[in-house]
């Protein structure tokens, strides 16, 4: 007869087994969250708010839960998971103590740009990041087991829902948990990184709908109606009917002399440019960017409308072949150069380029490193060569658009024996120093590029701006020593942010010298060039608009800087809100509409006739416009 005895003893081993992993994984995650974020925030001063503890640990035991499912042994689990755990804890603590803002989906999407940029031991490090926790799981996995496929079954299932019902999932978690849009480090402080991920994750996949529909579009350019003629408008030169345009973007160009607590041994910044600068009345480019991202003070400057999310615009929502400034003026008979000696994709400026209208990329493969900075090539290299390639031209029958962006003035700030150590600064922590010895070069090198470029093309419009502001250590180190900025954007008032995004301008006009701009958002200059050379064609890049007498507006992602002369003032969708916010909102709506039509979207905005079949016509959206109220109604 069968022993009815030997099943319970079985089960209850497995039982036992399960109930012994649980409390080793909860133990081992409950320990490794603890530790991880007394880590961050002793040394980062990056962590989760207390508020967001509970869910946190929660979110990270189902997140190890999944993976216990699909270990091999405890042993194997253990160690993948505190892996994994701590790269992604760490990569994002790291972001928000550099650029001020947590890990968001679409740096997933751009990572491969930090492989083009590093080198030596970081880039190997940087591998390792990536490589390790992805051989580990490979370890971990018990490619035998069922339940291991089934566990990795049910995230695919998950993930595809998480797409299905995006927006659902994203009304949810924001009314479970908020969301700050102009405060992301506030966002991950109140969530914890996990759900930080899939809030954001189902934002951006909400977004992905279908492109402005053409009474969108018509609703978008009525809201903008007729833009007031601008006061800089000038007339082409009697004697010249094109003349050459020269764009120089200085990477990470700032005025250090405001570091009052660094006590700079002696004024980084070239006398020569000072005087340039004073002449302009000390007008500024305001960013859509701080500490990075290059590409999107390029996109404003290129094509003239503003960035407001926190995403390189280069990368995915650049998907369309757009007459920007480049394929404006070549379709004038300007010969357009784009000039950076950098990887030619990062930031996929090989596409992006392209897309705008550039007729000729000069990238790091293009150039002689004949005086680098450990990578970075000189400014001073990068004028002459570009120079020396573009001569002849410059005396040619056909205008050229010569856009420069410089490469040297990258983290962490490197010289050469060729730029001994000139400023100390005693006060200082960090990075200040280093910068100011930076910028000492980059000011004199610019300085003498331009005493060169006027006195060989003196009818030339010159454009000169800082890309975007420098990281000076974590979470803003030598900014908050001098009170220019605070620790945290919670804190900030309406003048840190303008602070936080703006840089020096100068836009030489020939030989009628300097202007005086103020401050001037960088997706106006495209509409402020297109003046100042005298082309009245019909353009997208006057969509964005607005005239010098009038408020200045600065999107940023989930606040507006609403600046005229000396004062500023901040819309952040609350009811504190000063006056004209309201208007501002209803602005950037039409804008936000036009710009997802131009660049990924059916170009509806562009549209003066169609070919004998299309339904979208000029006469379409007239009557789409004469059909609706007036925005004053």
């Amino acid at each position: 007869m069968p022993d009815q005895t030997a099943s319970p003893p079985k089960l209850s081993a497995q039982w036992r087994k399960t109930v012994f992993g649980a409390v080793i994984l909860t133990l081992l995650v409950t320990v490794w969250y603890g530790v991880a974020q007394t880590l961050s925030r002793q040394y980062l001063g990056v962590a989760p708010g207390r508020g967001a503890w509970g869910h946190d640990l929660l979110a990270h035991l189902l997140l190890a839960g999944l993976l216990f499912a699909m270990a091999r042994n405890t042993l194997r689990f253990a160690l993948t998971t505190i892996v994994l755990l701590s790269a992604f804890a760490f990569a994002n603590a790291m972001k928000i103590a550099v650029l001020g803002a947590p890990i968001m989906p679409d740096d997933f999407l751009a990572a491969r740009n930090l492989f083009l940029l590093l080198e030596g031991w970081q880039l190997w490090a940087s591998i390792a990041i990536i490589a390790l926790p992805v051989g580990l799981f490979a370890w971990m996995f018990a490619w035998r087991q069922p339940r291991a496929w089934a566990a990795l079954a049910a995230v695919l299932v998950v993930g595809a829902q998480v797409g299905a019902h995006a927006q659902a999932l994203e009304q949810y978690l924001d009314q479970r948990f908020g969301d700050w849009v102009w405060n992301q480090r506030g966002n991950f402080e109140a969530r914890g990184l996990p759900i930080h991920l899939l809030q954001e994750s189902a934002r951006n996949l909400a977004r992905r709908g279908s492109p402005p529909d053409v009474l969108n579009v018509a609703m978008a350019l009525q809201t903008l109606g007729e833009r007031p003629p601008n006061p800089f408008m000038r007339t082409a030169l009697p004697s010249i009917t094109q003349r050459n345009l020269h764009v120089i973007v200085l990477e990470s160009f700032w005025d250090p002399k405001p570091l009052k607590s660094a006590r700079f041994s002696a004024d980084p910044i070239d006398p020569a440019f000072r005087k340039l600068w004073a002449a302009t009345g000390q007008s500024r480019a305001l960013s859509p960017v701080f500490g990075g991202y290059t590409a999107n003070a390029e996109f404003e400057v290129l094509c003239g409308f503003p960035v407001t999310q926190d995403a390189v615009f280069f990368e995915g929502r650049l998907r369309r072949d757009v007459p920007c400034l480049p394929g404006h003026l070549a379709a004038a008979g300007y010969r357009t150069h784009a000039s950076h000696p950098n990887a030619a994709s990062f930031w996929n400026r090989v596409n992006a380029y392209r897309r705008i209208g550039f007729e000729h990329y000069w990238s790091e493969r293009d150039f002689e490193m004949d005086d680098v900075n450990r990578e970075f090539l000189s400014d001073e290299s990068l004028y002459r060569q570009v120079l020396e390639r573009l001569g002849p031209a410059l005396d040619g029958q056909e205008p050229v658009f010569n856009y420069v962006l410089t490469y040297f003035g990258h983290l962490d700030y490197p010289l050469n024996e060729r730029r001994p150590k000139i400023i100390e600064a005693p006060g200082g922590r960090d990075y200040a120093e280093a910068y100011a010895n930076t910028v000492y070069y980059k000011s004199r090198e610019l300085m003498a590029f331009l005493k060169t470029l006027r006195g060989r093309d003196p009818h030339a419009l010159i454009v000169v701006f800082g890309d975007h502001l420098p990281f000076l250590g974590m979470n803003h180190a030598n900014y908050t020593d001098s009170g220019l900025l605070a620790e945290n954007r919670a804190e900030f008032t309406d003048e840190m942010f303008r602070t936080l995004v703006a840089t020096p301008l100068i836009v030489i006009d020939g030989k009628h010298g300097p202007l005086k701009l103020g401050d001037m958002p960088l997706y106006q200059v495209p509409a402020l060039i297109l003046d100042l050379l005298g082309d009245s064609r019909d353009s997208l890049l006057t969509m964005t608009f607005t005239p010098a007498n009038t408020t200045r507006i600065r999107p940023l992602p989930g606040i507006t800087l609403q600046s005229f002369g000396k004062k500023v003032s901040t819309c952040r969708a609350s009811d504190s809100d000063p006056a004209g916010c309201t208007a501002s909102s209803a602005w950037l709506d039409a804008i936000t509409t036009l710009q997802n039509d131009l660049f990924s979207g059916h170009q509806y905005a562009l549209q003066k006739s169609a070919p004998a079949g299309d339904p979208i016509t000029t006469t379409a959206l007239e009557d789409d416009l004469e059909s609706m109220p007036s925005v004053q109604d």
